[in-house]
């Protein structure tokens, strides 16, 4: 493997306690499953930030399968040896145990340790993950332009590549596409596909809201942007929450809400069995 080992950590109790207060993770990832075979903890202390900690962060965010949590850390020792990432690992195939991995940079680098922690037979390849991450990265890119008919071509791919992790962010995104695109049923079967591989990814469930509000199923959109919330309260401060509001003086989740009642009501009084 091309990853160095900075340090083994002494027992597992030691490096529990680095683990023990992860920092937030941003909203557009998944939370945690409590069944994680595998936990990462990516220093973002000074000293790894300048080394690239951040981004090598937001590659494992992007590589790994639901079934490993990633989170940011405060510091794991070794400065200057970093980027620094911390595992503890059940999976038998890696060994098991906990250690620190030091010198992790880059963006395949990560994937390499990744591909390491989880083990032969979990089928990730890291390559297919980096080509994968970078084709939604940049359909991501191009989304943000409003090119949205280029970013759900580049989605497709990243899709097709079918890679073991970060299949539900590809998902979510091109669900984004399609909705700007007037396609709402494709939109809406990409957030439910995003749901069945991340059941608590709450982008997933917004998105999901956005495509049902454009049906005009107001209640069923009520409910999944209430479960949005209820997995990560958060959600209600972020660009894509804000997106479709037009309520600025309300606070968030009500504004949304009370638009969603005001629709139903206006649906229920010009429907014609009223």
């Amino acid at each position: 493997m091309a990853v160095a080992v900075a340090a083994a950590v002494a027992g597992a109790t030691a490096f529990s306690c680095s683990l023990s207060s992860p920092r937030r993770r941003r909203a557009t990832t998944e939370r945690a499953s409590s069944a994680a075979e595998v936990e990462i903890r990516v220093c973002t202390n000074r000293t790894c930030t300048r080394q690239g900690g951040r981004e090598v962060l937001a590659a494992l965010e992007g590589l790994a399968p639901p079934r490993v949590d990633v989170a940011s850390c405060g510091c794991l020792g070794r400065c200057g040896a970093g980027p620094n990432i911390g595992a503890s690992s059940s999976v038998s195939a890696s060994g098991g145990g906990a250690a620190v991995f030091g010198h992790v940079g880059t963006a395949a680098r990560a994937a390499q340790l990744l591909e390491h922690l989880l083990g032969g037979e979990s089928g990730f390849d890291a390559a297919a993950g980096l080509a994968a991450l970078a084709a939604r990265e940049k359909a991501e890119a191009a989304l943000e332009k409003g090119d949205a008919a280029g970013a759900e071509a580049l989605l497709t791919e990243a899709i097709e590549m079918n890679p073991c992790g970060g299949l539900h962010l590809a998902y979510r995104s091109r669900s984004r596409a399609r909705l700007s695109l007037g396609n709402i049923t494709g939109a809406l079967f990409d957030t439910e596909e995003a749901i069945k591989i991340a059941p608590k990814f709450p982008q997933a469930h917004l998105s999901r809201g956005d495509a049902l509000f454009a049906m005009e199923e107001y209640q069923a959109a009520e409910y999944a942007y209430a479960d949005a919330l209820d997995l990560d309260p958060s959600v209600r401060r972020t660009k894509s929450f804000r997106r479709t509001l037009h309520f600025d003086a309300l606070p968030l989740f009500q504004a949304r809400v009370e638009k969603l009642r005001q629709k139903a009501a206006n649906a229920e009084i010009s429907s014609p069995s009223s």
